[in-house]
């Protein structure tokens, strides 16, 4: 048996992604098979995002956001006189497909940098790898407080970074919005992996100083993340008849144990649910669906994410929607397309296309002092001529602390009667 060519390989897999990417992203593929062929020098970037799995209501859209910014760059001049090259892989939502992928993004391809993974549960088997090979990775999304004790001893060596707050934060949000909503007592159920069990312990750290009490914080529930029933979970859940249950979960499975907790009778009575980022998904009334009277199970249901709403948002949304038939991003596609340009802007201002040159960089370009600026071509442009800047993003204004971090502020959003999703409040957070 013939075995194909590594051009072959490339553009079979660039013909796989073309069911998400759009015409878009195969032209960009097929110049970085060509780029791929020569000796050039320019810089590459990664994405480890979950295109497919339990977070691929995201990780697709992030994908696309990465493929804009990685086109508009390239539009506008590249980085250092040469086009940036995009090189994608699927982290399919699994940690062991997400450290493989890292691995060959790293030492195959050489990147200098990444931006993923989608959740944390694969950031965490990934970023050793990104470490060990001085490649820089930016999550846009993975929001566990783990990678923040790991970064103040030091584990990262600065190559870390995220455009998403950590959940130490949106754990102070939710506590904040159960007591604005009167909630004394609250149960937990959560996917048991780092972003379940770090949102339930800042939430749980957060809410009892407010005077609240957690039913279950002697023993929280939790779900396997590969897990397909849930019946018993959801009744140790809402055993105790708490005034809320806080759900800590993806699109796919959060779907079904709300599913099964409206088939237990447990929906729609004292006990109400509160649901976190990883839920704002715009199909979820729909996954849930509808009760006897026609009416989305999920209708009046709230929950937190982390504001979008940096100097670039309108931006970022007008040609994301232009680039995609008037399709809306993700919830965090704005962050997805902040992280990919920080490490654009990074390579510009360090003249160089290595891990170590742009992890330096990173907080040159997007922290003060420097002049305020939005558009990312603008701001090529202004590193090229050799001036400091201030990169305002999408997502917000992309102050990296010590550890990677970023801070902001969470919105409050809501289930409509005719499932649409809508912010009614903002919640601020200021991290310690």
């Amino acid at each position: 048996m013939n075995h194909p060519t590594r051009t072959q390989l490339q553009f079979t897999k660039a013909a796989k992604l073309l069911s998400f990417g759009g015409a878009t992203l195969l032209l960009l593929l097929a110049a970085a098979c060509q780029s791929n062929t020569s000796s050039g020098s320019g810089l590459k970037i990664g994405t480890l995002l979950s295109v497919t799995g339990d977070l691929s209501q995201f990780g697709a859209s992030m994908q696309d956001s990465a493929n804009l910014l990685v086109k508009t760059v390239n539009d506008c001049g590249g980085v250092l006189g040469q086009p940036v090259q995009l090189i994608s892989e699927n982290d399919q939502t699994n940690p062991a497909a997400g450290a493989a992928a890292m691995t060959k993004l790293a030492e195959v391809n050489q990147v200098g940098g990444v931006v993923g993974a989608t959740g944390s549960g694969v950031s965490s088997a990934a970023v050793d790898i990104a470490v060990r090979n001085q490649v820089v990775q930016i999550s846009p999304s993975s929001t566990s407080p783990v990678f923040t004790e790991r970064a103040k001893k030091g584990d990262f060596q600065g190559f870390w970074f995220r455009t998403a707050p950590p959940d130490s934060f949106q754990g102070e949000a939710l506590a904040k919005l159960a007591r604005s909503r009167g909630f004394k007592t609250v149960s937990v159920l959560a996917i048991n992996n780092d972003y379940g069990r770090g949102l339930v312990n800042s939430f749980t750290s957060a809410f009892t100083p407010l005077g609240g009490k957690v039913l279950n914080q002697a023993k929280p529930t939790y779900y396997p993340p590969e897990a397909s029933s849930f019946e018993s979970e959801v009744a140790e859940a809402f055993r105790g008849n708490p005034d809320a249950v806080l759900l800590v979960a993806y699109p796919e499975t959060g779907s079904l144990i709300l599913k099964a907790a409206y088939q237990q009778g447990l929906l729609g009575k004292k006990t109400q649910v509160i649901l976190t980022d990883g839920m704002k998904d715009t199909k979820i009334a729909e996954m849930v669906g509808k009760n006897a009277q026609g009416e989305y199970i999920t209708t009046g249901m709230i929950g937190t994410a982390a504001s979008a709403g940096g100097a670039a948002l309108k931006q970022f949304s007008d040609r994301y929607q232009t680039a995609y038939n008037n399709r809306q991003p993700v919830v965090y596609g704005p962050n997805t397309w902040d992280a990919a340009a920080v490490l654009a802007l990074a390579a510009e201002a360090a003249k160089s296309t290595s891990g170590v040159a742009i992890r330096d960089k990173i907080r040159e370009v997007a922290n003060p002092p420097g002049q305020d600026v939005s558009d990312v071509c603008q701001a090529l442009s202004l590193v090229r001529q050799g001036q400091d800047i201030n990169y305002q993003g999408a997502s917000g204004n992309l102050d990296f602390d010590s550890q990677g971090d970023v801070t902001g502020n969470y919105d409050v959003w809501t289930i409509e009667k005719n499932g649409q999703l809508k912010v009614v409040n903002t919640i601020s957070v200021r991290g310690s």
